[in-house]
């Protein structure tokens, strides 16, 4: 098959662009996916290593960048159109970044982790994260009513929505990220567009499936207390065309390595 018959997506919350820089360029370099979108960049748009990045073959690059904090960014070695961002909740955090790739309107997001208290009363964070759930699944769903135009979307959601997207239902019932009210928003806004969630169509939902560990372990591979954070969601117009899904659990054990683990789609167009 020609690879212009295919699309190879890849999502990785770097914390760091920068300072992680050598891990983009081996992943690329390795692994060759088409795109590569990226999250929690951490750094303004004019600081952005374009130069490394372009060096690896990846001429189309898009982002929203700054200080410190947050940040997205696409990468492509296939041409980039239609980029554009969208802020949520009333903030300017940079969290969001769409363009599409061979006609695949792609969707790159990051969304708030909502702090340590599960309570919107009392925690700013995660009422925030709440909210911000809330104008995703409003968004999609009027864009649902608008087009059916293939997407994908992907990111470090920031929500391990089932039982054994974590080492510990019963331990993580009232720890941000897998709390029922988050994940019954995170239902709504996979209901809202009718997501096909990928990764689940290749791992069954009663086999444990990680893609972040803290970096609170000494030893995070003998632990294994990991949760699904990083997500790859598919649009009907997409449905049947996933043909594989890899978790590249290895890049955790990378030297001062991201605590996410890039997680890679391919699909057939």
């Amino acid at each position: 098959m020609p690879k212009s018959a295919t699309l190879k997506v890849a999502t990785w919350n770097i914390n760091s662009v920068r300072l992680r820089i050598n891990h983009v360029t081996r992943l690329l370099d390795e692994h060759a996916p088409d795109v590569l979108c990226l999250q929690e960049t951490k750094c303004p748009d004019d600081l952005f290593p374009e130069k490394a990045i372009k060096a690896a073959g990846y001429e189309h690059i898009v982002k929203s960048g700054q200080k410190g904090y947050h940040g997205v960014a696409i990468l492509s070695r296939v041409p980039l159109e239609n980029a554009s961002v969208k802020r949520f909740c009333g903030k300017e955090d940079c969290r969001h970044i769409q363009a599409t790739a061979k006609g695949v309107e792609i969707h790159n997001f990051y969304v708030p982790a909502g702090g340590d208290e599960p309570d919107p009363e009392v925690n700013e964070k995660f009422a925030h994260k709440l909210q911000f759930l809330d104008e995703m699944a409003d968004w999609f769903g009027k864009a649902k009513q608008k087009t059916t135009t293939p997407r994908v979307v992907v990111g470090d959601l920031n929500v391990a929505p089932l039982e054994h997207d974590v080492w510990s239902h019963k331990q993580l019932l009232k720890v941000v990220s897998h709390t029922p009210v988050e994940v019954e928003r995170f239902e709504q806004v996979l209901a809202a567009h009718d997501w096909i969630d990928v990764p689940r169509l290749f791992t069954p939902a009663d086999e444990k499936l990680f893609s972040w560990w803290s970096y609170r372990s000494k030893d995070w591979a003998a632990s294994n207390r990991g949760r699904r954070l990083d997500h790859i969601w598919a649009s009907q117009a997409l449905d049947g065309a996933a043909k594989s899904v890899q978790t590249l659990t290895d890049a955790r054990s990378w030297e001062k390595p991201s605590d996410h683990a890039p997680v890679i789609a391919e699909f057939a167009l």
